[in-house]
């Protein structure tokens, strides 16, 4: 990763930039970023933004806004396919340096990217398939025309635990539609942002149509959430953040897009391959440390299954090897910081207050370098009714919820104020096509994990997870474009 555009810094720790109108832009401050699986190991001091930085990057945006708007489909076209073609080309470099900064293990970093990469070329392609729409007028010689046009200004607020994919799937649909952005990354997955930004710096992309500020989200993110000038704004993050967000944008009239997290089921009937099942749980439960607003917390298991399921998945957690997350051998890596870390932690005694028994797991673990390491945790005996099963913990723990039947699982597995993913393992079709309908969640799988859903496909939740349209996909238009309708009068 090259240090702030063309010149190193002299500190004694290389210092990244923010990008605004087309500048790499020194803060005040610079924040280390700490590697998960190695404190010792600081992979850069990357700038601490402030307001009057968000500002600067909102005005240069709102610039050149008009004229990114007017650029030719061709134009937009081969800068976001260039921007997709080096991420893609990067993506071992990159994954690895995902995987230093946010705990991910290196398959799972660099797949991300790829998949980063291949967003921006999946959108690369929309500005050349923007097509108006015709209507037959009710009133002769007159002609409706609907046309789409971008918002102008967006923000975009992304999270620590996808700290590629995310960005990508905001900010390529934002750019492909025609509109400038703002783009602020959690405060603790700089890097993988600014090597994005320092590829766009190249790509061809007028001064300010894409902005980079790092910052704390009560300086850069209310600036950018409060601007009478950005449009929109669309976050994923916790639902405290994000219900301020939505109040303050509705305040002043400008369009929201929210994820919020999920509290997701896993259902699991009698008639379940127990090795596709174990796997599934796996997958979504545990993978990339449980740090995914899709995974499986909620394991719901019907009664004639129910043991030995538990048996099979503790005997594969044993299995599994934490460890720093670029050695290959590792399965799970770390948490990704000391607060989080707490926070598991936490959730771990509440669960034993509550009177759910952990039956493996839930170790702070000690390992060749200093890091954040916790062994994969399962409780068992729970109900639906406990902290451990109503709150989203973003940790490697799961709970089994045993039921009587197929009935009494859909009714625990919609009974959470969540809807984002839900998944089911049974071999019966008349269950899974009536699972399908039923589940109140925006993404539903059948016999597998809850988790890693196709980068082209939408994302979507239902009740707290999610608000305003899906993101990616062609729904991303939704968003991040307006709609105007012309009557001509002939």
């Amino acid at each position: 990763m090259n240090p702030i555009g063309p010149q190193p810094s002299q500190q004694a720790r290389t210092t990244y930039a923010n990008f605004i109108n087309g500048q790499w832009v020194h803060g005040q401050s610079f924040a280390p970023n700490i590697n998960p699986s190695d404190t010792s190991d600081v992979i850069g001091e990357f700038a601490v933004g402030s307001r009057s930085d968000a500002e600067a990057a909102i005005a240069a945006a709102k610039a050149a806004a008009p004229a990114w708007a007017a650029a030719s489909p061709y134009q937009r076209f081969e800068i976001l396919d260039r921007i997709g073609s080096e991420i893609v080309a990067r993506q071992e470099e990159i994954g690895r340096l995902l995987a230093r900064e946010e705990g991910k293990t290196l398959a799972e970093a660099v797949n991300e990217v790829s998949r980063a990469g291949a967003l921006f070329k999946v959108f690369a392609g929309e500005p050349l398939r923007a097509a108006g729409e015709r209507l037959t007028s009710t009133r002769a010689g007159t002609e409706i025309e609907i046309l789409r046009e971008p918002l102008g200004v967006v923000g975009l607020i992304t999270p620590w635990n996808f700290p590629a994919s995310i960005p990508a799937w905001k900010t390529a649909p934002a750019l492909a539609f025609g509109n400038c952005v703002i783009l602020k990354p959690a405060d603790l997955v700089p890097a993988t942002a600014w090597a994005f930004a320092e590829i766009i710096s190249r790509s061809g992309l007028p001064n300010g149509v894409f902005n980079l500020v790092m910052g704390p989200g009560a300086e850069v993110g209310e600036a950018i959430v409060a601007s009478a000038d950005v449009a929109a704004v669309s976050f994923t993050g916790s639902q405290p953040v994000g219900r301020h967000v939505a109040e303050t944008c509705l305040a002043r009239g400008a369009r929201i897009q929210l994820e919020m997290g999920g509290k997701n089921p896993l259902i699991v009937l009698d008639d379940a391959d127990i090795d596709r099942a174990v796997d599934a749980a796996v997958q979504g439960a545990y993978f990339s440390t449980g740090q995914r607003c899709t995974a499986s917390s909620r394991l719901v298991v019907t009664k004639g299954v129910h043991n030995r399921f538990v048996d099979a998945l503790t005997e594969r957690l044993k299995t599994l090897r934490v460890g720093d997350a670029v050695e290959p051998s590792t399965d799970i890596g770390p948490v990704v910081s000391q607060e989080q870390l707490d926070i598991d932690l936490s959730y771990l005694e509440i669960g034993r207050r509550e009177g759910a028994v952990l039956v493996t797991g839930g170790e702070r673990l000690s390992l060749r370098t200093a890091g954040y390491y916790l062994s994969p945790a399962l409780f068992v005996d729970t109900d639906n009714a406990m902290r451990i099963n109503r709150e989203e913990i973003f940790g490697p723990i799961a709970a089994v919820i045993r039921v009587d039947d197929y009935e009494q699982a859909l009714h625990v597995a919609n009974d959470t104020e969540f809807g984002l993913s839900a998944g089911i393992v049974t071999q019966d079709p008349k269950i899974w096509r009536h699972f399908k309908t039923h589940a109140q969640a925006g993404m539903v799988v059948v016999n597998g994990s809850t988790a890693g859903m196709d980068f082209h496909a939408p994302f979507t939740g239902r009740k707290a997870s999610s608000f305003g349209p899906p993101e990616r996909s062609q729904f991303a238009r939704e968003f991040y474009t307006a709609v105007k309708v012309v009557y001509g009068n002939l």
